[in-house]
């Protein structure tokens, strides 16, 4: 239907009933105007007719129509087979029979079997025709939604499921090889896709290189998929990566993708593709492609119930490199140098004074830092501190020496720790020195060391790698320690113990009181006390059921293994 035609297809052998039909959708005029199913407003009918079955079903598969009439006796077929037939043709194109036989058990059969409505041809009117019309289009419009919906709700379902099940397999995994092979394994299961894998970009070659795939004998070369950029058309895995987005191509044969992807997705018998960049915080740790031989299969499907899977995927991968961060024997150390002349700290420390941070909390006020000031007088600090835009509050811990111990609450850092801590990795260290903020990144070997770069330089586009340290640890009892801290207690619990120890509540005497821990965290004395308590017995738990208490204490289980000066 266009704006201003109804288009109705008459197959109708006889010539004098089928121009009795067209000159009573003629003279309906301007009446029919009111069929207005999709908001067209139509004010005249395009009739076009064919006198046998045959013609009209191929009619019907040349061109879409608004409505089809239908006579049940024609030259080539009769009664119900014919109307049996032009239905199955006819989807959700509502069919009218016109017949001669006032006959009103053969009208409610003709109902059941597939009709809008029934008319008798010597009793129908224009405006009765008009009517019959409207209704039949109607009728036909609400089935289709109806049916669009339960597609809507079944493919929902179907994801919601797969979806669940992909968590439920990522639960026992405890590697992000057995992670990604469990997400490929339960993509492909009977209820799901076709083929699926998850790689990366190589970015050596340009071109994507596979980690996990299912079924493996699938005959799909991942490896040849380029990334095009921006000539000519993108694949979807491609524009995946580059946008950050899902891609659905819903079928090649009419899609606008590459010429090699058409090709490649046919030769595997493949129609339609979903790409779903996985990702979790502000790093992307590749592609999950999901492929079947159905164009249907991603037909109701919202983008972002696919990307669902990518987050989940990427939230997994994050917490085994949290976990591998804990145990690892070795570590890497990136050491950045961030320049803010502007602020009145980092300037002043030209002068020859250095400031050294190796503990740093997050609280609720900001970072709390731990640290070291050398060759700087405490007044001489207060003051400069008072003129600085990253320190909310500074208390000095020691006497005044050479080097003595202080704590203050910095702005820096705020969103760039956490977001570091999401992937693994920890800020371990900050100097202030020369007219320069250095921070050290510790990450578990093994790990991308450009996805963490790229997080710092979101949060601080000047920050410059200037080394790389390999670290190693000797003890795997702190390693077992550290993951039981992690995992035991919570982030508040861990906090309120870590900042304790650094504030100086455990020295005799104390350099700080209950109350004044609990100001530095933003919480009241009562909940600082409720979750250093609960915290305590956790750790002592754990210690008490697991050692055969050896009180020695142990060695530092860190030594420098190796330097490589990794000019970025």
């Amino acid at each position: 239907m266009t704006n201003d035609t109804l288009d109705v297809l008459l197959i109708e052998d006889n010539p004098g009933d089928a121009r009795l039909v067209e000159e009573m959708l003629d003279e309906a005029g301007t009446r029919i105007g009111r069929i207005t199913p999709d908001e067209s407003s139509p004010d005249r009918a395009s009739v076009h007719r064919e006198s046998t079955l045959e013609a009209g079903v191929e009619r019907l598969s040349e061109r879409a129509v608004d409505v089809i009439l239908l006579d049940l006796g024609l030259p080539d077929s009769t009664g119900f087979d014919t109307l049996v037939s032009v239905v199955e043709a006819a989807a959700f194109t509502p069919v009218v029979v016109l017949t001669g036989q006032d006959d009103r058990d053969l009208g409610v059969q003709a109902i059941q079997q597939g009709a809008r409505d029934y008319l008798v041809k010597g009793e129908v009117t224009d405006d009765l025709l008009v009517r019959s019309i409207q209704y039949s289009i109607e009728q036909s419009r609400q089935e289709r939604e109806r049916s669009r919906y339960r597609e809507q709700l079944e493919a929902f379902n179907r994801l919601y499921r797969i979806s669940q099940d992909v968590i439920h397999a990522l639960i026992p995994e405890s590697t992000r090889e057995g992670l990604e092979r469990a997400v490929c394994e339960r993509l492909v299961e009977p209820d799901a896709y076709d083929f699926a894998w998850i790689g990366s970009m190589n970015h050596s070659t340009d071109r994507f290189s596979r980690r996990e795939a299912a079924p493996a004998d699938s005959g799909f070369d991942v490896d040849t998929i380029p990334f095009e950029g921006d000539t000519g058309p993108e694949r979807p895995e491609a524009e995946a990566i580059r946008t950050q987005e899902v891609r659905i191509v819903r079928d090649i044969e009419t899609a606008s993708v590459s010429e090699h992807c058409r090709e490649q997705m046919r030769a595997c018998g493949y129609r339609t593709v979903a790409a779903i960049p996985v990702a979790y915080g502000n790093v992307c740790y590749g592609l999950v492609a999901i492929y079947d031989e159905s164009p249907n299969a991603f037909v109701h499907i919202e983008h972002e119930n696919l990307s669902r899977i990518g987050e989940i995927i990427g939230h997994a991968i994050a917490a085994v490199e949290r976990k591998d961060a804990l145990t690892s024997d070795a570590v890497i150390q990136l050491t950045f140098s961030h320049d803010d002349e502007t602020d009145a700290l980092v300037a002043a420390s030209t002068r020859g004074w250095t400031l050294h941070f190796e503990h740093l909390i997050r609280t609720d006020p900001g970072i709390l830092a731990y640290g070291t000031a050398e060759g700087i007088t405490q007044a001489e600090l207060h003051d400069v501190v008072d003129r600085s835009t990253l320190v909310e509050n500074l208390r000095t811990l020691s006497p005044e020496t050479e080097t003595y111990e202080i704590e203050l609450t910095t702005n820096w850092g705020t969103d760039l720790v956490p977001a570091l801590a999401e992937h693994g990795a920890l800020v371990t260290g900050i100097s202030i020195a020369d007219g320069e903020l250095r921070f050290v990144v510790e990450v578990p070997s093994g790990r991308d060391r450009h996805q963490l770069v790229d997080i710092v330089q979101n949060h601080y586009p000047d920050a410059t790698l200037r080394a790389q340290w390999t670290v190693t640890r000797d003890d795997p009892a702190i390693a077992d320690f550290h993951l039981a801290f992690e995992e035991q207690l919570s982030e508040k619990q861990r906090a309120v113990l870590k900042t304790a120890f650094h504030a100086g509540y455990f020295d005799w005497p104390r350099k700080s009181t209950g109350e004044e821990v609990a100001a530095l965290l933003g919480v009241t004395q009562a909940t600082f006390s409720e979750h250093f308590r609960a915290a305590e017995r956790t750790l002592f738990e754990a210690v008490f059921e697991t050692t055969a208490g050896d009180d020695t204490p142990s060695a530092s289980p860190w030594k420098l293994s190796d330097q490589n000066a990794d000019r970025n």
